[in-house]
This record gives C-alpha cells, structure tokens and sequence, in this order.
C-alpha cells in the first residue's frame, strides 16, 4: 500500500493506441469513508472476471484519496496513512489494465471557501453560492484561478506521482448557471465590452454563451496540455453528458482525447431499453470516427437521487449489450466502494463477458447501415425535448428491423450522405438553405427521403418558411398550416406498396396535428374530413377521403420520396398503435427501393445492427423482448424463438458462425444471398459470415 506517493516511480509512458485498447471499463467512484473500510480485493478480483482491460477511479478535487501535498486539496477524513487511490492503480496496473483518475472540481469545503472566496461562484449580488444538496460546501466559478490553476495542480500531482494513462473530470464547468464572480466579470468584460447578462436570454446573453464556448475550450486545453508535458500519451477527457458530441461543436470536441465517454448511465422513466444503442449512433453521427464508451451505474437511475442502490440485474446487462452492438462500448460505475448488495455482480459479469466473447471479431468491423435518421443536433426541433418525433420513428424502424444510423445535421453533406440508399427526417423542421441544397443534390442523384409533418417548414433560424424548403423534393406545396385534430383518420386509396398489411381495413387514424398539402405525386392515402368525436351518435364520416395524407413520388434517377403530412411518429410514440408503426416501416421498405442487404425476420422485439469489413459482415442481434419492454424496466429477458438472417454475399466460398453461441453453423445460399437460422438467443447473438477468395 502507498504512503508517499513521491517514493513511487513513475510508470512507463503509456501505449498511444491505449483509447482504443481500452475496451471494458470498471469505474469505482468512492465515497469519503470509503478509505476505512473498502475491499481492494474485491475490486481487483471483479476486475478479474469481468474481463475488464481499463478502470476510472476516484482521486481527487472536491476529496483527494491519496496522500495530496497541496494545501486546501482536502483529504479524505478517514485517509490516515492509507492511499486507496494508488492502490487500486498498482492492482490494475498488474492486470495489465489502463488507468484513469476522477477528479471532480465543481465544489470545496468550508475552510477553503474561506481563504479564497476568490474561487466561489457567485449569484447577481455577489453572494457565493452554497451547494443545493449538501449545506456547508460551495460551488465554484470554472473562470477563476481555482479550475486554471489549483485543479491544474491536481491534474499535474496525480499524474506525476501515479503515472495514469488518462483524467477524466466530473462536473468540470463548476457552477452550471450564470456566476458573476470577479473573474467571471472581467473576463466577459475585457473580451466583449458587455458585463455579464442579467439572466439567460437577457442582453448580452449570445455574447455570453460565445465567451462561455471558448473559455471552457481554453480550460480543456490547459489540463489537457498538463497531463500530456508529464506523460505525452496520456490525455484529459472531460466529462461531456449524456449526449457528449451531440451539444458539443467541433471546434471544441477535436483537440479533446480521441474518445467520448457518454455519461448516459442507464434509462430514465419510461425510457425503452434501445437508448442505450441510440446513444452510440447519436455519437457516431457527429465523430464517425472516434469510439465511445457508455458509462452505466448499478444503480437506478431516476429524479431521485438513489446512488446507493442497485437497479434490476437483466435491466443493467440490457443497457450493456445494445450499447456495445451499437458501438457504444462498456463501462460500469459503482457509486462508493462498499458493497452492501451483491445482486449487481454477476449482472456486469456476464454482460462484459458478452462483449469480450464478440469482441475478437466486432473490433475489426465498421457499423453500416443503408438507412439514416437525420439528427437534429441544433436545429430540427422548435422546443426544448421536443423529441417524440424522433422517438416514434425509432421504435418503428427497431420493431421492423431495420438497421440504421444517425446522421448529424452538423455534418450534412454529399459526402456524408453517401454510404446510405435512404434519409429519414422525422420532424426536421428547422434546415438552412444549405442542408435543404444538400439534401436536394442527395435526391438528385439517386438517394431516397422519407419526410414528416414540418419538416423544412422552418429555416436554419427558426423563422417560418411561406412553403416547405424541400417542397420540390417531397412534391408538395403547402396549402394551410398545422391545425390540431381529435378524430383524424386517413383511408387507404389506390393500391400501392405503402398499403401492405391493411388487409381488412380501409382506414386507420391519423394525426392530432395535420397540414394541408397540395402535391404532384401518388396519393395511396388521403384524410378523411373532420367529423365529431361526440355525442356518439355524431360520429360517424359525412364526406369522402379528400386531402393528400401520404404523398409517394420516384425520381428519374431512381431515388424515392415519402412524405407524411402529419406528426406520424409523435402520434405513434404516444399511443404505439401497431398501423402507424407499419406505415413506417412500409414508407422505409418502398423507398429503399431495394431488397435490404441484410433483413431479419422472426418473433420478439429485436435491436439490429451490421457490423462489416472487407471479407464478411456481423449482424448482432439484441434481444429486447421482455414483459415490459415499453414501460423501461426489464425483469427478465424471454429468449428468442427462431430468427431467420438474410445477407447479400459475393459469390465467394462462405462459413458462418454464432459467435455467442459459440457454434460453426452452415448457411443456405441462393440468389445472392446467405441465409442463416438462430434456433433460440438469449439477450444477444451475433451472426459472423465471412467469404473468402474468388
């Protein structure tokens, strides 16, 4: 055990390539009396069987876990002469393992407060402010001399004494709100000749928000450039949220460490048990190219801040294993280093196992899909979580099994756009005339959209549009704005792809918010006119079906539109009647306009996503069936009957492998195409073909 850190020798510099080794990660983020009593033992042997290669652990900031030489670094009450910190990194390190130090500078206690109330974060009067849930500590103001220079401190002595590969910061930009500190003040003042806005959205506030921007990108680059002089390949990764490159800009996110670390640890609410994988697509649409990691707690997670306990095991392995299908790799966190309940243990086990039995194969490939959902990153929805729209084409295009990607509007381009047949827009309203120009060249040359309700309607401000701005794409032209509906149902017309598997019916409901649309293509569906929901002996039809409600146009050059003149996937979302979720699914399978490459086709709720390389392709398939798949809390996970997996291969010599399963299996071929049947799965199972030489 450590007890003078300045003894140790520092490690050897570490691997530049270990952001990527680093696959499997066990965080264990301690609490202030965990010194006096924690199981080092424990923690290593779980390391052990999780088959975990990377670890974060606590060190310092607001309490430091090693024996600190800094003044006002307050020390854990209970350190004595222990170091748990350097403990459980020379644990790790004889596991072969990376090493990650937490610092968390969002708060100090009192005494310090007290000789520099120059740290504090302060509200409109000067006043320092108090931490909200523990009285006696106080926030402080990320622009003063407390994160510059006495975190950076920190940064440099955990770093020399202990030799970490990385530092990973929590609650780094301190006070989230608007702190009119000293430093705060002059700082905003001296750059922008403004004082600091009186509230959010008050004068002053785009100058503000500029000024926040850069000087929090200066911050990172001066831990980052701290923890890189001592150890050139060691890096700072600050903490960035659940959505992590969504709300970050690129000028900000490119000098960070070459990975993202999504602080998104398990579902909230009602949540559907995909989040997870949504996470890592969301991700991967802003940076293709830089891996992630999803942080996930044994605990709930909740409004209520239940740290100390532990969430369902299977609801746990779940939010593992579709996160690493979708490229959002593991790691788990533990809130204090006791373990009272045990019941999280082999939950985490078994799902890092998963991934370490995949891996070998999953590592060398690239997530592909034919199909992407636009995502709305800065524009798109008018109104803060307004994301039912998005919410609702997802869950169909899950339930229909079709894999997908996001795509940034941030990064909209041809070049971008090019490895998809298909873009879906669930609600895009807000597009500048740029993304419309992209989007338009996209169809121009061949690509298919799938649009609903306002989309375009609005331009890159916010602004409303008289008329659609992909309005010549979509083949339609506005006729009266959006108007709420109680009793909306919509009639199947003429015979037309989009009406597969309404047999039996010749309406289904519509929309609660619709458009009036005038239109050049094919119109398989139209409204019904308004007619009363009460008293019940008034309802009933008085008119014909009249107004466009699926617009269906080809392109010359083979590229295929569908457009939904009212809130389809809000609608669906919110009441999950199966006929909107078809509908959906049949505007993607038309447009695609192909068969898909690779199609699943059995009972469950299954999560898909193709993982390919240059000689084969993997389709993981996870298992979300469960008795309350739609209300987030999973019990258990019933197991798949058999699935039946279609891949288009070359020509070539092919084996096959369920690689969970752990079985070679032989796949029927015909027409192009492979065919493999999954007898039974459990929560994930991964299909390896690969071919070989001509």
């Amino acid at each position: 055990m450590h007890t003078e850190p300045e003894q140790q020798a520092p490690a050897a510099d570490s691997d530049p390539d270990w952001p990527l080794a680093a696959t499997r990660w066990a965080q264990i983020t301690l609490a202030e009396d965990d010194p006096a009593h924690f199981d080092a033992d424990f923690w290593l042997q779980l390391m052990r069987d999780s088959k975990s290669n990377a670890t974060c652990i606590s060190a310092g900031g607001y309490v430091a876990y090693y024996p600190t030489r800094l003044e006002y670094h307050h020390r854990s009450k209970y350190l004595g002469d222990t170091d748990p910190f350097g403990t459980l990194v020379e644990g790790a390190r004889s596991l072969g393992m990376s090493v990650m130090a937490r610092v968390d500078p969002h708060a100090i206690h009192a005494d310090a407060a007290e000789a520099h109330p120059e740290w504090l974060a302060r509200d409109r009067d000067g006043n320092p402010i108090e931490h909200w849930a523990y009285p006696g500590i106080w926030l402080t103001c990320a622009f003063t001399a407390y994160h510059r220079e006495f975190i950076t401190d920190v940064i440099r002595e955990i770093v020399r004494d202990y030799g970490v590969d990385a530092v990973f910061a929590n609650r780094w930009e301190g006070y989230y709100g608007i702190s009119y500190s000293e430093a705060a003040r002059k700082s905003f003042r001296d750059e922008s000749g403004l004082e600091l806005p009186a509230a959010e959205y008050a004068e002053g506030w785009p100058e503000y928000v500029a000024w926040r921007h850069r000087r929090l990108g200066e911050l990172v680059g001066i831990w980052d450039q701290a923890v890189r002089d001592l150890r050139p390949h060691a890096r700072f990764v600050p903490n960035l949220g659940a959505l992590a490159a969504r709300d970050l800009a690129r000028d900000l996110a490119e000098p960070l460490a070459p990975l993202f670390i999504i602080d998104k640890q398990g579902r909230h609410g009602i949540e559907a048990p995909w989040a997870a994988g949504r996470n890592g697509k969301r991700n991967r649409g802003v940076f293709p190219d830089r891996p992630v990691r999803l942080i996930t707690s044994v605990g709930p997670e909740h409004q209520y801040r239940w740290k100390d306990s532990v969430a369902p095991g299977e609801e746990v392995k779940t939010w593992i294993v579709d996160g690493f299908a979708h490229g959002a790799l593991p790691w788990f966190t533990k809130f204090n280093a006791s373990v009272p309940d045990h019941r999280w243990v082999q939950p985490i086990v078994d799902a890092f196992n998963l991934h370490a039995t995949v891996e070998p194969v999953l590592r060398d490939l690239r997530i592909t899909a034919e199909v992407a959902l636009l995502d709305p990153t800065r524009t798109g929805q008018l109104h803060a979580g307004d994301h039912d729209h998005e919410d609702g084409f997802y869950h169909a295009l899950v339930e229909a099994r079709v894999p997908f990607e996001f795509v940034s509007d941030q990064l909209l381009s041809a070049e971008r756009l090019s490895p998809f047949k298909l873009v879906v827009l669930a609600n895009a309203e807000q597009l500048s005339d740029d993304q419309c120009a992209v989007l338009r060249e996209y169809v121009a040359h061949g690509g298919s959209l799938v649009a609903s309700y306002q989309s375009s309607l609005y331009d890159g401000q916010g602004q409303a549009r008289a008329d659609f701005g992909l309005g010549d794409v979509l083949g339609v032209r506005l006729s009266e704005p959006s108007r709420a509906v109680k009793n909306n149902y919509i009639a199947l017309m003429d015979e037309h792809p989009l009406n597969a598997g309404f047999e039996g019916t010749t309406r289904i409901i519509g929309g609660t918010n619709i458009l009036g649309v005038e239109v050049t293509g094919v119109v398989p569906w139209r409204f019904i006119p308004d007619f009363p929901d009460l008293p019940m002996e008034e309802v009933y039809p008085r008119e014909a079906p009249d107004r466009p409600a699926v617009i269906c146009t080809e392109n010359a050059n083979g590229g295929r539109t569908v457009y939904f003149p009212f809130n389809l996937g809000a609608i669906f979302w919110e009441a999950l009647q199966s006929d909107h979720g078809r509908l959906i699914a049949n505007a993607v399978g038309w447009a695609l306009g192909k068969a898909p490459e690779v199609s699943v086709e059995g009972a469950g709720l299954v999560d898909v996503a193709v993982h390919r390389g240059d000689t084969g392709v993997a389709v993981a398939l996870v298992n979300l069936t469960n008795p309350m798949a739609m209300r987030g809390p999973i019990r258990e996970t019933l197991p798949l009957p058999p699935q039946r997996v279609s891949i288009a291969v070359p020509d070539r010599p092919l084996k096959a492998r369920l690689l969970v399963a752990g079985v070679d299996v032989e796949p029927m071929v015909a027409n192009g195409r492979a065919e493999i049947v999954i007898p039974t799965a459990g929560l994930l199972e991964v299909v390896h073909v690969e071919w070989g030489d001509a």
